[in-house]
């Protein structure tokens, strides 16, 4: 039985001063008429039924979740006391997902990613489902085909031994490798085995707990009455027990110690949505390549990014600039320097 994890806990800091840690990019219709997450849960819900989708977040999005995605049973919201890395965020979730589907399949997704071919990856979905049914102890990944030598995600190596399931080849994952430089970027592109990470991950539920039992014995311990306390103590129990987990991220607790990974090269239309300049890739332009969100007007400017939330922009004859305004604060800058706005954040915050 598949079961969705969306994993919606980030700040979403590249994106100040729209998105806040009030609000992070998550939460915000950043390339559509849907929020992030949204467009994710609707993503999945022909494949998956809303009562089999869970959110985990922190406290301070709850409102967030209830908000946007009415029509998710309050159960299904997964409270984290505390941000501690994603190896921590899918221990509770496999514990509370398996409180009420007891064979579950987890399929593991970020809440802010785009997915173009939307029904090729539900196919995909489906398919390694099914073999996890024949692999329980299997983990399965999806690798992006890269198209360009990016330097900001993370890849997968591929080895040799692979089996077919429909139409899709599944191969076994020889390393993570972690976001490289340029040239080994282009190393990686033209050797041709290895994919884009995009952070996506099925397995069965009782596969990925014995795991942590194994590589992270202190967070099972601390996690494991969640599957016995009654439900109107569940959230006192993780909210003393879930500091003493391991903070540390799924793929150095689990994925370098996990023995039999696979991944399925996909071609899927994705894109992480971490940058204003993956925005741009996919936000229309009007005749003048300018993209422009919220109450903006542009006169006589070309290639500008400007997005406004709460006041009237107006740009006079400048052109390859970008204006950033949420809630009275304006970031203005060359448009080629667009990614250093989570660096500006930091210092003059």
């Amino acid at each position: 039985m598949l079961c969705a994890l969306i994993m919606a806990g980030g700040k979403g800091t590249r994106f100040w001063p729209l998105s806040t840690e009030e609000k992070p990019k998550q939460f915000l219709n950043l390339i559509g008429n849907e929020t992030m997450i949204q467009m994710t849960v609707n993503r999945v819900k022909p494949l998956i039924p809303i009562e089999r989708i869970f959110i985990c977040t922190g406290e301070q999005y709850v409102s967030l979740v209830k908000e946007q995605l009415p029509e998710l049973p309050e159960k299904n919201i997964i409270v984290e006391p505390e941000g501690r890395n994603t190896a921590p965020c899918i221990a509770l979730s496999a514990f509370v997902i398996r409180r009420y589907y007891k064979d579950a399949t987890m399929v593991v997704l970020p809440s802010d990613h785009l997915i173009k071919e939307e029904e090729k990856f539900l196919n995909i979905i489906k398919d390694a489902g099914e073999l996890l049914s024949d692999y329980q102890d299997a983990i399965i990944t999806l690798g992006m085909t890269p198209d360009r030598p990016e330097t900001g995600y993370g890849y997968i190596k591929s080895g040799n031994e692979h089996i077919k399931i429909n139409n899709n080849k599944v191969i076994t994952v020889e390393s993570f490798v972690e976001k490289p430089n340029k040239e080994k970027a282009e190393e990686y592109l033209r050797e041709g085995n290895y994919l884009w990470n995009g952070g996506m991950f099925l397995w069965k539920v009782d596969n990925v707990l014995k795991l942590i039992d194994a590589h992270l014995p202190n967070t099972y311990e601390a996690l494991k009455n969640i599957e016995l306390v009654k439900e109107d103590q569940l959230q006192d129990e993780v909210n003393n027990n879930y500091g003493k987990t391991d903070s540390i991220s799924v793929d150095y607790g689990i994925m370098e110690k996990a023995e039999s990974i696979h991944v399925i090269p996909t071609d899927i239309g994705w894109d992480d949505i971490g940058t204003w300049n993956a925005v741009e890739r996919y936000r229309k332009k009007d005749e003048n390549s300018n993209i422009h969100i919220g109450e903006v007007n542009i006169f006589n400017g070309t290639n500008n990014l400007v997005v406004a939330s709460s006041n009237n922009i107006i740009i006079d004859e400048l052109s390859d600039i970008y204006v950033i305004e949420n809630n009275g604060k304006i970031i203005i800058g060359k448009k080629e320097n667009v990614d250093r706005i989570k660096s500006l954040k930091d210092i003059v915050l």
